[in-house]
């Protein structure tokens, strides 16, 4: 049997590179970053969709700068909501199916129990809106189709939080971190996992939540880092690390405070079980270590 033919779009971002690096061995799966396929031209798209003439496209091409975006939020809204709908507009035409990663930024953070795959959005702000807009263009454009929501995405390389926490303990051994915004993280590894499970089930549309298992605080986080890294070797001596509040911590976007994500419809759907976000953290640091050469 041939195999799939797949194009993964922002394929030098972190989740971008572990569907490249975990693409199942029925799939041929080539990848296009920013510099060799921009999102926002409709032109590159249909060229590289003629160029791959792909079964399956995944969509983890997006503009996260949050804080920036409330100053630039047409920058924001071309890739996270024009983007997909060209997306969406060409799949239906050609028959392709779409997965399309989302965010846990589309809720307000106000409720008091995690959020299911069909509650309400209520961004707050430019970010959280561009990505809502996204998504609606998605499920609108006639694809075969799955939004995936997901949230406090890491992997190893790159730039998100667990490197952020790691460099500011090895360089100033004190670190303050915001402990009343609750949240789950989630394995750039893992998500892609589930990026493929749903790439290849025709039947699996509409919109999906993942993330690791667990309600933490960054703080609660900044502390597993701290002594999964300690114990692992990546970190030569003790940080401290201080609980602060988000009023402390001020940022020019505002952050849901609550945005644990319900997975449990995809465990069903799939088949699939959630992994304890400070296994799937061990895991993502050991390849840290590899790449560090610190093993």
């Amino acid at each position: 049997m041939n195999a799939q033919r797949a194009l993964v779009l922002g394929a030098a971002g972190q989740l971008g590179q572990a569907c490249m690096d975990g693409a199942p061995d029925t799939v041929a799966a080539e990848g296009f970053s920013r510099t060799t396929c921009d999102v926002t031209d409709d032109a590159a798209l249909r060229r590289v969709m003629d160029e791959v003439d792909p079964h399956v496209v995944i969509n983890a091409a997006a503009y996260t700068a949050v804080d920036a975006a409330e100053d630039e939020p047409e920058s924001a809204d071309a890739v996270n909501a024009n983007a997909p709908a060209m997306l969406g507009a060409l799949c239906a035409q050609r028959g392709l199916r779409l997965v399309h990663i989302s965010t846990d930024f589309v809720f307000d953070g106000r409720a008091p129990r995690p959020y299911a795959p069909g509650a309400s959005p209520s961004p707050l702000g430019a970010y959280g809106v561009s990505k809502w807009r996204g998504e609606q263009a998605v499920l609108a454009s006639g694809a075969s189709h799955t939004v995936v929501r997901t949230s406090w995405v890491y992997g190893p390389g790159g730039r998100n939080f667990v490197l952020t926490m790691l460099r500011l303990m090895r360089e100033q051994g004190t670190v303050r971190v915001v402990n009343d915004q609750i949240g789950s993280p989630t394995s750039a590894r893992g998500l892609a996992e589930i990026c493929w499970l749903l790439a290849l089930n025709g039947d699996a549309n509409g919109v999906f939540h993942w993330s690791d298992a667990g309600a933490i605080s960054w703080y609660d986080f900044a502390c597993g880092i701290h002594d999964e890294a300690l114990a692992l070797g990546l970190l030569s001596a003790p940080a401290t690390i201080e609980p602060i509040s988000t009023e402390a911590f001020p940022t020019k976007a505002q952050r849901p405070t609550y945005s644990v994500l319900d997975c449990s419809h995809t465990c069903s759907a799939l088949n699939v079980v959630q992994e304890p976000w400070r296994d799937a953290l061990r895991d993502m640091l050991r390849s840290q270590q590899q790449l560090e050469g610190t093993v």
